[in-house]
C-alpha cells in the first residue's frame, strides 16, 4: 500500500474522528470534501503527485504548510499570499512574510499548473494550497485528513494588512489566545496548530534577543531556555551572523511530523517564546502535556484544527475568482 491510504485501524478511527468534527461544525459557507467529484474529479491526485515530485527534490516543501498559514490567518484562505507584483507592496513583500520559502510558493505553482492542464479554470489557488498543506504533512509522516474545497481566490493583496495579524515569536500567551480566539480557534486547537513547528525551520534573526538580550539585557538568556539548547544556539548564530541563516524548530526530529516538539517543550528546547509559553501556562499545559505523551492523540487535534483553520473567512460561490495564474489576479 502507499502511505496516502490508511494502513491501520489507528488511521481509520483518526479519520473518521475528523470526519465527526468536521460534520458537527460545519463551515458558515459551502465547503465540502467532494466539491470537484464533477467538475475535476482527480483534482486530489493531481496535487498529491505534483506535491510528490517537489517533495523528492527538496524537502523544502514542507513550507507550503507555512504558507497555508499565513495565507488563512491574515484575511481569510484566499491564496492572497501567493500574489506577487511589481510594486512589491502584495501580502508577501511584507516584513513578516519575507521569511516565507520560496520552495512553499513553487510547490503551489506547480500543482496549480498540473491541476490547469487537466481541469482547466476550475480549481482555486486557495483549494490548492489547503490540499498542499495537507499533503506534505502526509509526506512527513504527519496525519491524512479529509480537505473541505470549494474556497474561491481572492482579489485583493496588501503588505499593509500583515503587520499585527500574525503572531510573533516573542508572544506572550495571554496574546497567543486573543489572537487564536479572533479566528475562532480554542486554546487546544491553538497548541495543536503550534505543533506544525515539529517540521520546518526559522531564522537566526527572532532568537538573538532570546539567547543574547532577553528582556533588554545585555548577554542575558532567557531563564526558560535549556542550557544544551542555548548552546546550541550561540553556535548556530552567533552575534554577527548573517540573521538569514537557517535554524530547525526542532533540533532532534526536523524532517519528521511527529510529537516531539511537546516533548521539547517540556525539556525547555522551544526554540520560540511563544512556544515555551505553552507549557509555561496552565492553561495551555494540559495539552502540550497531552500531546507530548499521545501522538494520536496530537494528530487527531491537529487534524481538527486545520479543518477549521481551512474555513476561516472563506470566499465561495460568486465570491471572488478562480484564477488562471496563482501569482496574478485575472
Amino acid at each position: 500500500m502507499e502511505k496516502w491510504e490508511m494502513k491501520s485501524l489507528r488511521w481509520l478511527l483518526l479519520l473518521v474522528a475528523v470526519m465527526v468534527s468536521m460534520e458537527t461544525e460545519r463551515a458558515d459557507a459551502q465547503l465540502w470534501t467532494n466539491f470537484y467529484k464533477s467538475s475535476c474529479p482527480n483534482v486530489e491526485a493531481i496535487v498529491r503527485e505534483a506535491v510528490t515530485h517537489k517533495f523528492k527534490i527538496t524537502l523544502a516543501a514542507t513550507s507550503a504548510l507555512r504558507l497555508f498559514f499565513h495565507d488563512c490567518i491574515i484575511q481569510g484562505c484566499d491564496a492572497s499570499v501567493m500574489i506577487a507584483n511589481a510594486r512589491g507592496d502584495a501580502e508577501k513583500d511584507a516584513p513578516d512574510s519575507l521569511s516565507l520559502a520560496g520552495d512553499g510558493f513553487d510547490t503551489v505553482i506547480r500543482a496549480k499548473k498540473a491541476v490547469e492542464a487537466q481541469c482547466p479554470g476550475v480549481v482555486s489557488c486557495a483549494d490548492i494550497l489547503a490540499m498542499a498543506a495537507r499533503d506534505v504533512v502526509v509526506l512527513n509522516g504527519g496525519p491524512y485528513f479529509p480537505v473541505e474545497l470549494g474556497r474561491r481566490d481572492g482579489l485583493t493583496s496588501q503588505a499593509s494588512v500583515v503587520s499585527g495579524n500574525l503572531p510573533h515569536p516573542d508572544s506572550d500567551f495571554n496574546s497567543l489566545v486573543k489572537f487564536y480566539g479572533e479566528r475562532r480557534l480554542t486554546v487546544k486547537e491553538m497548541v495543536a496548530l503550534s505543533g506544525a513547528h515539529t517540521v520546518g525551520f526559522t531564522h537566526c534573526a527572532p532568537l538573538f534577543s532570546r539567547i543574547y538580550d532577553f528582556n533588554n539585557t545585555p548577554g542575558a538568556v532567557d531563564p526558560s531556555m535549556d542550557p544544551g539548547l542555548v548552546r546550541e544556539l550561540h553556535r548556530v548564530c552567533p552575534r554577527n551572523v548573517d540573521p538569514a541563516i537557517a535554524v530547525n524548530m526542532d533540533t532532534f526530529t526536523p524532517l519528521v511530523f511527529d510529537n516531539l516538539y511537546y516533548k521539547n517543550l517540556i525539556g525547555g528546547r522551544g526554540v520560540f517564546t511563544s512556544d515555551q509559553d505553552l507549557y509555561s501556562h496552565s492553561l495551555s499545559r494540559p495539552a502540550v502535556e497531552l500531546f507530548a505523551a499521545n501522538q494520536t492523540e496530537f494528530f487527531q487535534a491537529f487534524a481538527v484544527a486545520m479543518v477549521r483553520l481551512g474555513r476561516f473567512k472563506v470566499l465561495t460561490g460568486t465570491e471572488g475568482e478562480i484564477r488562471r495564474d496563482c501569482t496574478t489576479f485575472n
